[in-house]
């Protein structure tokens, strides 16, 4: 095992370095990955492991726990038309108009062909979100319309589960499986909004006063695995646990703190998801189907385009339309979790299974180059004429030409005053907790969080930033800040506060703007003033 473990992360650095340099997504080369070991290892039926397939599902549970974090309850009251309205007419016309034709043309049983017509509906979150999130198109228009519909789609795999059981139980009747999953469902959401109202923000703050980042990280760990364990022993999935938990931190103050600690096991875990997608590629079902896949392929594609523009083109341009519509056009991994579960519940037949399976992943590794060329292929679909329509509708919340300050205590609030006074915009970032509170109910843009970590400084948009002031007091966390924000401000202006000399020297080497000694500029303004008073 510890050699097959060792040839899965060469395999997978050396394709996604290769790739990288022709622009392919780092998803390609992990699916690419998974199809190699496969075949290199016959490890086809690895897949099928369940310990195998529970931590591959949790990068995509990660995944909705950091988008979670972006939507808080107003955020979600706020895009109730693009999840309830988009989303679920996009979910009902697309399974009605697959279910009609499984029935009707393939001669396919009603209770498979409504399964197979919702599965098919639904689109990759892990996919779409993850290039979405690293382009920064997800703060766009469209990109706010894609996760509106994805996030429905999430919740819709919730009753799409419970019918696979409907539809396989023989002992309980439907109507007290229905009145058991509203149960569930209520307890479920109460008992998380009574935690998440009286008792997160005290626990947060109990734990940020420990200034420990391991407690930090593994507190934070606690809550995304519980939450998400809790929904899957009510019998909804890990993924809508994790989204609900991200929400009730989006609540706190600990968002960006949170946000920048969990991407690195979200990125890793999403990598082992994909390599399980790469798995399930078998080849001898692609060649002794690969008519049906050919024909099935570009149907599906063009039905849920047409679908979903017809929806949005009721309300938005054609441009965002096509967008949304493109963005959304591959089947998803909730998909192949239906279809299998589906098959060992002989609900569906087992090659039909397997020739939907490598459909879902062929349309996968398609989303990446799609989304790629997104503006390419809607400028071919579209004129280019509505271009700026599109554009001006793009919310613009992002801060720019403003002053980042990295520290706020005495120091860097009274820095702030000057700002303030000067007519001029800035925000803070501040480790102690406690600093962080008292600013934010007066009003002062100042956000928790260790700016050593790169995507806390992405939060506050540092590439348009004027300038940045940094005055920490201890010089390890000093010097590694430094580093981060020279890689990230680049040609940016930073002031640095040192406590004595031998800090400036240490930090001559990274080249800053302006490095200034506490001690020396004091001695300076004291002389003086002694001066003047001689």
């Amino acid at each position: 095992m510890l050699e097959i473990i060792i040839f899965t992360l060469l395999c997978a650095t050396v394709l996604n370095i290769v790739l990288k340099k022709f622009g392919i997504p780092t998803i390609i080369g992990y699916i690419t990955t998974g199809t190699i070991i496969a075949y290199g290892f016959h490890l086809h039926d690895a897949v099928h492991n369940h310990d195998l397939k529970q931590i591959a599902e949790f990068g995509v549970v990660f995944l909705m726990f950091t988008i979670g974090l972006e939507f808080s309850m107003k955020h979600l009251i706020k895009m109730r038309k693009e999840v309830f309205l988009y989303g679920m007419s996009q979910v009902v016309v697309t399974a009605l108009f697959f279910t009609l034709l499984g029935h009707y043309f393939f001669d396919i049983t009603l209770k498979s062909a409504i399964i197979i017509g919702l599965a098919l509906a639904l689109s990759s979150t892990a996919i779409v979100l993850k290039v979405l999130n690293e382009s920064g198109d997800i703060n766009k228009l469209y990109g706010r319309k894609v996760l509106g519909v994805l996030l429905f789609q999430d919740i819709a795999v919730i009753p799409i589960l419970l019918m696979i059981t409907i539809f396989s139980t023989e002992n309980q009747t439907v109507g007290s499986l229905l009145t058991q999953t509203f149960i569930d469902a209520t307890i479920l959401l109460i008992g998380l909004y009574l935690v998440g109202k009286y008792l997160l923000e005290p626990f947060l703050f109990n734990v940020a006063k420990t200034k420990s980042n391991e407690i930090f990280i593994s507190s934070i760990l606690l809550l995304v695995i519980g939450t998400s364990y809790l929904a899957h022993l009510f019998g909804f999935s890990y993924s809508l646990g994790a989204f609900v938990a991200g929400m009730m931190i989006a609540e706190t103050h600990y968002k960006h703190q949170v946000e920048a600690d969990l991407i690195p096991f979200r990125d890793l875990l999403l990598g082992i998801f994909f390599i399980t997608v790469g798995m399930q590629l078998d080849f001898h079902i692609i060649y002794e189907n690969l008519g049906s896949i050919l024909l099935l392929l570009p149907l599906l594609i063009i039905v849920k385009v047409v679908i979903l523009f017809v929806i949005m083109r009721f309300t938005s341009t054609k441009r965002t339309s096509l967008k949304t519509a493109v963005s959304l056009f591959q089947l998803g991994e909730f998909a192949l979790v239906i279809f299998e579960l589906s098959f060992a519940r002989d609900l569906i037949d087992p090659t039909l299974g397997q020739i939907l399976i490598v459909t879902v992943v062929v349309s996968m590794i398609m989303t990446p180059f799609v989304l790629k060329n997104l503006s390419t292929i809607v400028n071919i679909l579209n004129n280019k004429k509505d271009r700026k329509k599109e554009m001006s509708e793009i919310p613009q919340e992002q801060l720019e030409d403003h002053i980042i300050l990295i520290g706020f205590g005495r120091l860097g609030k009274n820095i702030a005053k000057l700002i303030k006074e000067n007519g001029e915009k800035f925000i803070a970032i501040e480790s102690d907790i406690k600093t962080v509170i008292a600013s934010q109910k007066q009003g002062l843009p100042v956000i928790y969080g260790n700016a050593s970590k790169k995507e806390i400084l992405k939060s506050v948009n540092i590439k348009n930033a004027n300038s940045v002031i940094i005055s920490v007091g201890d010089s390890e966390k000093l010097l590694h800040i430094c580093e981060v924000v020279k890689d990230m401000a680049q040609d940016k202006k930073t002031i640095v506060k040192v406590n004595k000399y031998e800090e400036k020297e240490r930090l001559r080497r990274l080249k800053l703007s302006h490095i200034i000694v506490e001690t020396e500029k004091t001695a300076k303004a004291m002389y003086e003033e002694a001066s003047i008073l001689g």
